[in-house]
């Protein structure tokens, strides 16, 4: 089956790095077709940690979306449903920040890695910061265990992602030798701030919510070398989140989309 679906791939940012700056959040909202979108987080990389679920409510619960959040450590509790039909059911799943090496396993033993790359082929869009960002590639750079060091992904893209390029400098040798040395495949590495948007799994536009953040392309030449190539994003700014339109006793708000600037 070909791959239909969208992902976005954020190397940091988002609610949780950057909560005084919606961009990033306003511009996953679009990728929707739905006018109100609605929108699952996946807090497991934190161990479904309540501050991480309380930052994702004060980021959209004012928003033109319907929120809901899947807390794999909370099921017994959580009455949601079957979890196939919840994750075919959203619009947008947001998967936040953590370790990714824990959050994989986690999900590996609930089937969440299947239905979720079921969910994405049937168009549900699939965006992410850091972990959440890294584990639908066939592998990134994790700090999981403390230091740097090379980790399978989902696979759903067939490249390797590494992020917080500038925000934790360890990060981009650790990545490069992994590449050079073909325990990686070529891929990007990614500032906080700056994401990718892949349509299927072809990489169709970078963008930032920062004016310096950058993304860079790392591949492996035939003679062993490295190859990179830096790629400029389009710089996203946040509108105000609701334009409110009163028609007769009607009062409706009205999303803004985010526009952009060339960066």
């Amino acid at each position: 089956m070909p791959a239909a679906g969208t992902i976005l791939a954020m190397g940091g940012g988002g609610f949780t790095m950057e909560p005084e700056n919606p961009a990033l959040d306003e511009f996953v909202l679009t990728l929707a077709e739905r006018r109100e979108p609605r929108v699952l987080f996946l807090p497991t990389a934190s161990g479904d940690a309540a501050a991480q679920v309380g930052a994702f409510h004060a980021a959209f619960g004012d928003r033109p979306c319907v929120t809901s959040v899947l807390s794999i450590f909370r099921l017994g509790e959580d009455g949601g449903g079957p979890l196939r039909e919840r994750l075919a059911s959203q619009d947008i799943i947001y998967v936040g920040g953590g370790s990714m090496r824990s959050m994989l396993a986690i999900w590996r033993e609930y089937g969440l890695d299947h239905l979720l790359e079921e969910a994405w082929r049937a168009g549900v869009v699939l965006a992410g910061l850091s972990a959440g960002a890294m584990c639908w590639f066939r592998g990134g750079v994790t700090c999981s265990t403390g230091c740097p060091e090379p980790a399978a992904g989902l696979g759903l893209l067939p490249y390797s992602f590494s992020v917080h390029a500038d925000g934790d400098r360890s990060r981009l040798p650790v990545y490069e030798a992994a590449v050079r040395e073909r325990r990686l495949p070529s891929g990007w590495a990614a500032d906080d701030g700056a994401a990718l948007l892949f349509r299927g799994t072809r990489l169709e536009r970078v963008v930032s919510s920062r004016p310096r953040a950058r993304a860079v392309h790392v591949r492996r030449t035939e003679d062993g070398d490295l190859e990179r190539t830096e790629l400029v994003p389009d710089l996203l700014t946040a509108l105000p989140r609701l334009q409110r339109a009163v028609t007769g006793d009607v009062l409706e708000f009205r999303r803004l989309r985010s526009w952009r600037e060339s960066g």
